[in-house]
């Protein structure tokens, strides 16, 4: 049986480590390739650029891990089962659980070494990325900023443009930018210009900026200005051709790991569970606030039975006023109706911005145990399916094991969306891909156990065939009487 089971490993070792390795390469270079206009041409240094792969590589193990898992698995059960040595072994009255139990301790081994990378070294790698290119950015301020939206990246300063073009992306297209924000009077200094330069020297703590054909314009706020006249603030306007503006971007870099705690990426599970923790608090007070608020507005001062005595009055609460106080009655009551329904539209969307807040860190925990887990339940997806289709190679087993894993990925992303929702719990959300591909990795498991296919087209054809036959038999006989 050692040798069986070495046989089976190194059958399965060989096509995973192949597989694993390319697809971590594919990886890799889909998400450079997403940053490549960030480093190009950007003067870093090969050791930086190591490095900065290092990173990428070390955020998408856990991606690759079971991909290559499940890729492997259908190769590996495939070849063998191909090559009739599965076959072999079964007349040797070894059940296809004990052949690949071995492999079954594996799984169970990379399911933990996935859960250690997505707890340490995924969110230590994700805060190394984010921190590299926070640098990059400084070293490059034009990366940061994004056409057709107000960047508010730098302290104190709001940009926006239409455009941002020229060789190293550094010219931009009808400007506008909000000054002195960090003042206490803000929105009250802004420039505007047909075209603007990014400049920048190396190791410098400023960006220029070079502004050219545009206007400046400044409010004057009085000391006691007349709003009730509807007077105007004094301001200034000011034309140039060219203007030269240094903004200090020294605070760019300074990243520390407090910024990010809102980022769920680069939290581990315990961090996870703790800020989880530390928002429900809040959001409970928070509930508690507004049901508090309404039940005052809607007269309910104590939650104590009220011992008023009712006897004497009509039950027809209108009838207990003359004419002039039903009008104000219901004047008040629809006023109030219309107040409390605002209310409630305006609690809805920041409950729903709160909760959903919440339910990101309650997914993204779940999220991290169910796809340590997913190892394990796409292996015994694979295992089965290679023993069935009885086909080896890297052709069909790919095709297979990417439509598995889309499958997976698409029901993984929809749990996600809906648990932020709040459609689902969020630990359903986190577990719906696990739960739903688990019973089918248990069905291609039984079959092929039983040596049968995924599903036998006789069960579906018979009946049909039959239908027609009998239809067709009572056609004849009417045609023969």
């Amino acid at each position: 049986m050692k040798i069986l089971n070495r046989y089976i490993l190194k059958s399965f070792l060989v096509p995973f480590l192949a597989t694993f390795f390319i697809i971590l390469f594919v990886l890799v270079m889909q998400v450079l390739w997403l940053q490549f206009d960030k480093i190009a041409g950007k003067g870093i240094g090969v050791g930086h650029i190591i490095q900065f792969l290092g990173y990428i590589a070390q955020m998408q193990i856990p991606l690759a891990l079971p991909i290559a898992i499940l890729l492997s698995s259908i190769m590996a059960l495939g070849s063998l089962a191909e090559n009739y040595e599965f076959a072999a072994v079964k007349s040797a009255g070894i059940s296809l659980q004990r052949f690949i139990r071995p492999l079954v301790i594996l799984m169970v081994l990379l399911s933990g070494l996935n859960f250690l990378f997505l707890n340490y070294a995924f969110p230590r790698a994700a805060f190394k990325f984010k921190n590299m290119l926070s640098d990059l950015k400084k070293t490059e301020p034009a990366l940061a900023l994004i056409p057709g939206t107000f960047n508010d990246e730098i302290p104190g300063y709001s940009i926006k443009f239409d455009e941002k073009y020229g060789k190293d992306d550094n010219l931009l297209k009808n400007v506008l930018i909000y000054t002195d924000l960090d003042q206490n009077q803000p929105n009250v200094k802004i420039i505007t210009a047909e075209t603007g330069e990014i400049t920048t020297e190396k190791g410098s703590k400023y960006m220029t900026l070079i502004l050219k054909n545009g206007h400046r314009y400044e409010e004057l706020p009085e000391k006691r200005p007349d709003y009730k006249n509807g007077a105007a603030l004094p301001g200034t306007k000011t034309t140039f051709k060219e203007a030269l503006i240094n903004i200090d971007i020294e605070d760019m870099s300074n990243v520390d790991s407090k910024d990010y705690k809102q980022d769920r990426e680069m939290l581990s599970l315990k961090q996870l569970n703790y800020y989880s923790d530390s928002l429900k608090v809040p959001f409970d007070d928070y509930i508690a606030s507004k049901a508090k608020i309404f039940l005052v507005r809607a007269g309910i001062k104590s939650k104590d039975k009220d011992t008023t005595d009712f006897s004497k009055i009509n039950k027809n609460i209108l009838e207990n006023f003359d004419d002039k106080g039903k009008g104000q009655l219901l004047n008040n009551a629809v006023e109030l109706s219309k107040n409390t329904l605002d209310d409630i539209d305006g609690f809805n969307s920041v409950l729903k911005n709160k909760r959903k807040f919440l339910n990101v860190y309650d997914t993204e925990y779940h999220r991290r145990l169910a796809f340590s887990f997913a190892c394990l339940v796409l292996f015994f997806i694979g295992a089965p399916l290679g023993s069935i289709i009885r086909k080896g190679g890297f052709g069909f087993p790919m095709i297979m094991a990417i439509l598995i894993f889309v499958i997976y990925f698409f029901i993984s992303t929809l749990g996600r969306n809906m648990a932020w929702a709040s459609t689902v719990t969020a630990s359903l959300g986190g577990w719906m891909a696990t739960i739903i591909l688990l019973p089918f990795g248990i069905f291609l498991m039984i079959r092929a156990t039983k040596e049968k296919g995924i599903f036998n087209l006789d069960t579906f054809l018979n009946p049909i065939t039959k239908f027609f036959k009998n239809l067709f038999n009572s056609k004849d006989k009417k045609v023969i009487k």
